[in-house]
């Protein structure tokens, strides 16, 4: 229970097929202490934080439902395997996705070895997404499936899993809560990264990490026309909020060079964005299929892009897309799809063009 209206109206669903349900809120984050191991202070904290709101809203709707909610702390593992890889990743100049490790080492894992103490047989949450016959599936809801943060679950760890509103649109689930007089009925869905939150990505990273400006540089004529706040701060492909130079024309990152600490950019000309193929390491499959073909998503609500798999001995593997697809970007992750099926993936290591590696990604 996330204190969602997600997970809100999953408990329900399970109660209306008659499972005996049981509520567990994951606590995993708390600036206090994590300001405390750093020194510094955690920025635009109000009254109440924000991962204590949803917990008072997931004890009334399991209030309201007639279900117990218990509570964990997965504080210190939610820190070690999953905020420490999302500041390695931003010091490797990549940009990483904390959700799909969360998944794979909080939620599939931990959460779920809770539960078992607890006494459960299986597991359910508020994801768009499906399970039939060991397959992971896209939810129906196009628009919100999920399954592309699911790609580092194995197919272990989804076992016993229920996705109790998979077969369900968005608008469905709010039209249950509402019917139901739940308090997240009409809650906001939470966007962007977890522990940030509403606050300034710029400032809370302040906090973590220093910066190190420096350099931005026209890839095309080679001028430099601006400063950057640091490497981190920026995404392939990324075109707003740059304010680089005063300049008040169409700009994107195409690219950093970590050593020299300089950044990237092109006026509007898109092919320093294309790439044929990437190498994809950490993969993981959570079904038997190997597929030579498939489809792939290289960032989440993109439409699915034709590729092919070239499994290599040291267990990466080269996924080529002749066509060209933009702003590949490593630290991101490749999933897989057959269909509707969702194979798993890879975190992208290497980006390449014509089997040259793009050396400005």
């Amino acid at each position: 229970m996330s204190g969602g209206v997600d997970s809100s109206v999953a408990a329900i669903e399970l109660k209306k097929q008659g499972y005996e349900v049981i509520g567990l809120f994951m606590r995993n984050w708390d600036s206090a202490l994590n300001n405390d191991i750093l020194g510094n202070p955690d920025l635009n904290q109000g009254d109440i934080c924000p991962q204590e709101q949803d917990y008072n809203d997931a004890l009334k709707v399991c209030e309201k439902i007639g279900i117990p909610l218990h509570r964990v702390d997965f504080v210190k593992e939610y820190w070690d395997y999953v905020f420490t890889y999302f500041l390695e990743e931003l010091k490797k100049g990549r940009t990483p996705n904390p959700d799909i490790m969360c998944n794979k080492y909080i939620k599939f894992d931990m959460f779920a070895k809770e539960a078992k103490k607890l006494g459960a047989d299986y597991i359910a949450t508020g994801h768009y997404a499906r399970m039939k016959d060991g397959k992971l599936l896209r939810g129906v809801d196009n628009n919100k499936d999920q399954t592309y943060f699911l790609s580092q679950v194995s197919k272990e760890q989804l076992k016993n899993v229920l996705f109790p509103i998979g077969e369900m649109e968005k608008p469905m689930v709010r039209k249950i809560a509402e019917e139901y007089g739940l308090a997240t009925a009409k809650k906001k869905d939470s966007t962007g990264i977890c522990f940030i939150g509403e606050r300034n990505f710029t400032h809370f990273l302040e906090n973590y990490l220093p910066n190190q400006p420096g350099d931005v540089i026209d890839i095309e004529s080679g001028k430099k026309v601006g400063k950057h706040i640091g490497l981190m701060y920026y995404t392939i492909g990324q075109r707003r909020g740059l304010n680089i130079g005063g300049s008040k024309e169409r700009m994107f990152v195409v690219g950093k060079d970590l050593k020299k600490n300089v950044l990237y950019i092109s006026y509007g000309k898109t092919e320093y964005l294309i790439s044929d193929a990437c190498l994809i390491e950490n993969v993981n499959f959570n079904c038997d299929e190997r597929p030579t073909e498939c489809t792939a998503k290289f960032r989440y609500r993109q439409p699915d892009n034709n590729v092919t798999l070239e499994y290599l001995k040291d267990g990466n593997i080269l996924v080529k897309y002749p066509q060209g697809v933009s702003a590949v970007t490593p630290g991101q992750a490749c999933v897989l799809y057959l269909g509707e099926q969702c194979l798993g993936g890879g975190i992208i290591k290497e980006v390449y063009k014509k089997e040259k590696k793009l050396w400005y990604l």
